[in-house]
């Protein structure tokens, strides 16, 4: 008995003691010092980050890192840095002092519509740096150019087909189109990122999401010339959270019933709480093409979002059209055109939703004719009209919209 004794007291002093052993330091690929990348801002170093990237990605060790040591580099072709990896886990860290550069001429074209892309990778981080997208001259040839005339332009960072992905501690800057991209991927976490790009630079979201669940969004900080955050279909469970928005078109769900390669465009299960919003065209949107493309939004709770001088605070908007022209049949009995939209919208929740609005309707809600808006809820909404220096009362519009309202409400529901 006694020596039962000793050797359990042995196991457990040993176990004690591998709990403070160092874990593995992680294999580390610098792509200076090892793959010869010059952060001088003109020498193309796409191929030593993708030859840095490879040989962490293969590492015996369960954890490598890519680093990027300060300085500014070009990466003057679209770069993919392909998974899946034997390391079980990867990180690709840039300096705070590192710039990755795209090309600086408008006429530079991804063909994939991308610039950096992540693509079948499990168990990422990408932290720390600036992403310079460059795309002040895109974005005037789009201004002054003809539809058709101009490249699409690229998104600066796109996670595709990942899981247990972190992207932390990054700023964006000036992308030619979308700067962060969530694509068909689960378990994604955006936090403390930053984006800065012109309030009339064209489609150039912050956060799009695309076919994906289980993303999350904490702690940005977001100007720019479109959405702050967009939320596409096909996607389920999101929490955003903590995002302060402006200028930008506001967080929006959307649009919906457009595209024709998807049977059913649905997004389910999404929270947005605690955004700020300042001087932007829209606050919380939902925005549906006319189409006869099925589908439906539901289970979405907006909460604790403030407001100052913001176009369209709460809209959901089902004849989204953004560029005119569309529908030109719909009051023609005989045109065969859609006259509402296919996209079912319900339970959406707004609670302590407040601020000033920049527009007399503060509230609107424009849905089908054919799916109207149902389940709507409005708890502790409450905006006022801010017409130039003077405080009026605000308005609130409803079609086709059902729902119910408590606490203080202002302007007085429409439901």
């Amino acid at each position: 008995m006694a020596m039962g004794k000793a050797t359990l007291s042995l196991l457990v002093h040993l176990h004690a003691a591998l709990l403070f052993l160092p874990a593995e330091p992680a294999a580390v690929y610098d792509v200076v010092a090892r793959y010869g990348a010059r952060g001088d801002g003109a020498s193309d170093s796409t191929a030593p980050f993708l030859r840095a990237w490879a040989d962490a990605c293969r590492s015996p060790r369960r954890h490598a890192t890519v680093r990027v040591p300060p300085g500014n580099y070009l990466l003057a072709q679209p770069a993919t840095f392909l998974g899946p990896c034997a390391a079980a886990a990867v990180t690709f860290s840039l300096d705070a002092n590192a710039t990755l550069l795209a090309p600086p001429r408008y006429a530079w074209e991804s063909p994939t519509g991308r610039w950096i892309t992540f693509e079948s990778v499990v168990g990422l981080t990408f932290t720390g740096g600036t992403l310079d997208g460059r795309g002040a001259a895109l974005w005037q040839c789009k201004g002054t150019q003809p539809r058709g005339h101009c490249p699409t332009g690229a998104s600066s960072l796109t996670i595709s087909n990942s899981r247990e992905v972190v992207v932390e501690g990054v700023r964006s800057v000036n992308s030619g189109l979308f700067h962060f991209v969530v694509l068909q991927s689960s378990g994604v976490t955006v936090r403390r990122v930053r984006v800065d790009a012109p309030g009339d630079s064209p489609n150039t979201d912050g956060i799009h999401v695309h076919k994906s669940r289980d993303v999350a969004v904490y702690d940005a900080d977001v100007r720019t010339g479109d959405d702050c955050v967009s939320v596409g279909p096909g996607n389920s469970n999101l929490w955003i959270e903590r995002v302060s928005c402006g200028p930008g078109h506001g967080i929006s769900i959307g649009s919906l019933g457009k595209q024709q390669g998807m049977a059913v465009e649905a997004v389910e299960n999404v929270t947005v709480k605690t955004t700020w919003f300042t001087n932007t065209t829209n606050g919380l949107r939902i925005k549906t093409w006319v189409s006869s493309k099925r589908g439906y939004v539901r289970g979405v709770t907006f909460s604790d979002s403030t407001m100052s001088g913001v176009g369209n605070p709460i809209i959901i908007d089902q004849h989204y059209c953004p560029d005119g022209g569309c529908s030109a049949g719909a009051g023609d009995r005989r045109s065969t055109a859609p006259r509402s939209s296919g996209i079912k919208i319900s339970e959406v929740e707004y609670v302590n939703v407040r601020g000033s609005s920049a527009t007399p309707v503060a509230v609107s809600f424009d849905c089908s004719r054919s799916n109207p808006c149902s389940g709507i809820r409005l708890r502790d909404v409450r905006f006022t009209y801010q017409k130039s220096l003077e405080v009026e009362k605000a308005t609130a519009s409803c079609r086709n919209a059902q729902g119910t309202a408590s606490g203080l409400v202002v302007p007085p529901s429409c439901l």
